[in-house]
């Protein structure tokens, strides 16, 4: 599917140099990369070099960079400065888009607003596409109170992770249809993990115990990528991860499946029954 890049995630392979990393991706058959890069002075060199020549060989390569910060306990204003300050750095690196994770749940409305103002400012003097992501503790931490910032900037653009809201609503939204509906025209960038009503990600969505949750998932991507496809081109990054999304058994801590073969398996089966 021409219409589809898939991208490779960095979460999971922090034990890799940049070099292997992209090499990996590139050898499984990804179009592109979505990568936290490391607060290291070494990989951040290394990944720059070993991106633009990847991007040489293939103009076509895509970089996805994320923007994401651990918990802090910090005022809204420290907060903005901080996530602005990040953006311009990872600029540098001419990315396809950022994804963003944008805000925090305990910030008011207007709080979050006001940092998703300077990042759409940034987005626009910049001309990098900014995706915020839906994920719990960020500002689209729940479903209904995200229609509220869509009314408020009516061009926002999402990533799709909709497991977060299973989480958060306890439901496979049987009943949030019309949101989701709502929502779909802002999704730009699909993540395709499979998550349940106590968890974002489940053991292994190919389990037969989770067929119906693996259902419900592909029905979702399939109506994003019915709305976008004849637009635009569309994103997905196949994004399970370690432990703590990993289950794990008791006591060895031992992960229940390999996260790196359910991304490369996601693709495929993705490859198999996305339609458009």
């Amino acid at each position: 599917m021409e219409n589809i890049n898939y991208l490779y995630p960095f979460w999971g392979h922090e034990d890799l140099n940049p070099t292997n990393f992209l090499n990996l991706a590139i050898s499984n058959g990804f179009k592109g990369i979505e990568i936290n890069i490391p607060n290291n002075q070494v990989f951040e060199s290394v990944f720059y070099e070993s991106l633009n020549i990847k991007r040489e060989e293939n103009p076509n390569f895509i970089c996805g960079l994320q923007q994401v910060f651990g918990v802090k306990k910090e005022s809204p204003k420290e907060y903005f400065y901080k996530v602005l300050s990040r953006l311009g750095a990872i600029a540098h690196y001419k990315p396809n888009f950022i994804n963003s994770h944008t805000g925090k749940d305990q910030y008011s409305f207007s709080d979050n607003c006001k940092i998703i103002d300077g990042i759409e400012e940034f987005s626009l003097k910049s001309g990098i596409p900014v995706y915020h992501e839906i994920h719990r503790g960020r500002f689209t931490f729940h479903s209904a109170t995200t229609l509220k910032y869509l009314e408020v900037f009516p061009h926002l653009k999402l990533v799709g992770d909709l497991s977060h809201w299973c989480v958060v609503s306890e439901s496979m939204l049987q009943d949030q249809e019309e949101i989701i509906e709502k929502v779909i025209p802002h999704i730009h960038h699909i993540h395709a993990r499979v998550g349940f009503e106590q968890a974002p990600q489940v053991n292994n969505p190919f389990a037969p115990e989770w067929n119906e949750h693996l259902s419900f998932y592909l029905n979702w991507w399939q109506r994003i990528i019915d709305y976008h496809i004849k637009s635009k081109n569309i994103t997905i990054t196949p994004e399970f991860g370690p432990f703590p999304y990993m289950p794990q058994s008791p006591f060895d801590q031992k992960p229940l499946a390999n996260q790196q073969e359910l991304n490369k398996t996601m693709k495929i089966t993705l490859e198999k029954y996305l339609k458009y």
